[in-house]
């Protein structure tokens, strides 16, 4: 499913040159975008992807691919995906070290001023400042940035497992699908090869996409972990299910709402400003993406990808 759909986002990109098999993504198109393939550069190339995943299009280059983000209302395959509510403290889905899900809000620093800026946050210690630079550092890892571990590109030593980070959000395969789809536009926007998209669908569907998946390494310090982030009983079940391993046997409990007041409900998303604004809705069946109906996909070339 997200391999085919992968695979329809490569059709509307154009790569500048294939890249060489020894030359990981990441060093690639570091060097095709950036010029110079440093630990910054590397840095700045995995902001500019996952800022735009998380909150669409905000800067150039970009081929004219229309990204939602990950934080607009939407739907994948006719059902409706509402994922703001997993970052704005909306659900008990947080995964705190406790016995059930806490209500933690990820857009406590700025929302997505401070991103549209290639920035994570407007400070250093607020949840949203962790979770963006957790990220680039997670992505940098499965990218294979081969200059990721100084002090100017910092290594991945967050969570271990994402199937513990991610466990009490119980993630059907529409809400898996929408993120990695928004992961994949973010890709296309600035171009991308066709056997690089496909890299990501793969690597992407492995990881996260079966319900009960075996445990698998990722970060190698870190061992063999248990990875998959779709729990709900609509989400496949892997061919090697090993659901004795996690929480009540591989069975995912829905979060319930938080008790607190929520700022922001169903219809809404992180403006440009940072302020919480009511936002089109967004489409995505099969790796396609409209914002507020349609929006016609341009075709161009440009010097960029994405390996999740």
């Amino acid at each position: 499913m997200l391999l085919k759909s992968f695979v329809l986002l490569a059709a509307i990109g154009q790569a500048v040159a294939q890249r060489p098999a020894n030359v990981s993504v990441c060093d690639y198109y570091t060097t095709a975008l950036l010029k110079n393939n440093t630990a910054e550069n590397q840095l700045e190339l995995l902001t500019l992807v996952v800022n735009t995943a998380v909150i669409g299009n905000y800067t150039k280059p970009n081929v004219g691919i229309a990204v939602p983000g990950i934080l607009t209302p939407g739907t994948y395959n006719g059902t409706a995906v509402n994922l703001l509510q997993y970052f704005d403290g909306m659900l008990l889905s947080t995964n705190e070290g406790g016995s059930s899900g806490q209500s933690v809000n990820f857009l406590d620093d700025g929302g997505a001023a401070p991103l549209k800026l290639n920035m994570a946050a407007n400070g250093t210690t607020s949840n949203q400042y962790k979770l963006l630079t957790h990220l680039y550092q997670y992505f940098g890892v499965l990218l294979g940035c081969t200059l990721q571990g100084g002090s100017a590109f910092p290594p991945y030593a967050a969570g271990k497992s994402m199937y513990q980070v991610h466990k009490f959000m119980a993630l059907d395969p529409f809400e898996v699908g929408y993120f990695i789809t928004q992961v994949g536009l973010s890709a296309a926007s600035f171009g991308v090869a066709t056997e690089d998209v496909t890299t990501v669908g793969e690597a992407l569907g492995k990881l996260f996409d079966y319900r009960c998946s075996p445990p698998t390494t990722v970060i190698p310090s870190q061992g063999p972990q248990l990875q998959s982030i779709c729990t709900d009983k609509q989400c496949p079940l892997s061919p090697n299910a090993t659901c004795s391993l996690e929480s009540n046997n591989g069975v995912a409990v829905a979060p319930a709402n938080a008790t607190t007041n929520s700022t922001t409900n169903a219809t809404t998303s992180v403006s440009s400003t940072g302020s919480l604004t009511p936002a089109p809705s967004a489409t995505t069946s099969d790796g396609t993406a409209t914002r507020a109906g349609s929006i016609a996909v341009l075709l161009a070339a440009a010097m960029f990808a994405l390996n999740l």
